[in-house]
């Protein structure tokens, strides 16, 4: 068996940017076990495959396919880069003539268009509810130390506690970030969290002005940290445009890598998340 393979910066202006997905072309489903292999083999925070729906399609043509996403432990039911990076797959490598593609998911159909050099993708909104401060202290003692605490939040559908720092804490502060895997994972309330996104009021420079910066953290899924997470965005863009009073808002993710996500707050209920992405690698695996 030989399945076309592509590795993809997704939220990157240039290569080695943004975060990294590798995305398999399926003509028809794997045995289930193959999926969670390969996704191990290659090691990226996530995996994806899209397999077309109907033997006549073509991934050049077809304007509907499923999509699915695997950790290098587990399957997940969302995730944004490796939408962005399977989107640019179908544009940009195979010519996809459709102005819109849907791939059906784990969280419903996901609609993806291009906007010249962009990707908008058509997500669902998670906006988190605020919590206890004292529930979680020992949790995001683990994730930022004794940096000051301005609100917690926990997402439920996506099971991620969403922290934001006081506003006194600036952009080298969430850079210098440095969690303990291990007592996140040890604490009492892993079994309802998946993830940890701190966050902090964005900032104005001569070049751009964004409105937040966040990192992801999530060593229950087998990553210790995303580097660019489309799908916390879904709960960051309904925590922060209650926040700024906005719909439309410019974020950065501050891993090491990096990358730029602009956010559309839509009349529906839901969050279109644009970005830009770099097709890296072409290749064959073979089975």
């Amino acid at each position: 068996m030989e399945i076309p393979l592509f590795t993809v910066d997704s939220f990157a202006r240039s290569p080695f940017e943004g975060n990294p997905a590798a995305i398999c072309l399926l003509e028809n489903p794997l045995q289930e076990e193959l999926y969670q292999k390969i996704a191990a083999e290659m090691n990226l925070s996530e995996t994806a495959f899209i397999t077309k729906l109907k033997a006549t399609d073509d991934f050049c043509s077809g304007a509907r396919f499923s999509l699915r996403w695997f950790t290098p432990i587990h399957e997940i039911a969302l995730c944004g880069h490796a939408t962005l990076a399977s989107s640019a797959v179908l544009f940009y490598k195979k010519e996809n003539v459709n102005p819109v593609v849907v791939f059906e998911t784990l969280s419903g159909e996901l609609r993806v268009g291009q906007r010249g050099e962009f990707v908008v993708m058509d997500f669902p909104l998670n906006t988190p509810e605020a919590q206890d401060h004292s529930e979680y202290k020992d949790l995001f003692k683990a994730a930022v130390g004794d940096l000051p605490v301005q609100d917690v939040c926990l997402c439920k559908t996506t099971k991620n506690l969403l922290v934001r720092l006081a506003d006194s804490c600036d952009r080298s502060a969430l850079t210098s970030l440095k969690p303990e895997a291990e007592r996140l994972l040890r604490h009492e309330n892993g079994s309802k969290i998946k993830g940890m996104i701190i966050t902090i009021k964005g900032e104005s420079t001569p070049q751009v002005t964004y409105d937040f910066f966040s990192r992801y953290f999530s060593p229950w899924h087998g990553v210790l940290e995303d580097p660019v997470c489309g799908s916390a965005h879904t709960v960051l863009a309904g925590y922060w445009s209650e926040k700024l009073g906005k719909k439309k808002m410019l974020a950065y993710q501050c891993s090491r890598r990096g990358g730029e996500l602009e956010l559309e707050l839509r009349d529906d209920g839901r969050v279109n998340i644009v970005g830009r992405a770099v097709v890296l690698l072409q290749g064959t695996l073979k089975l």
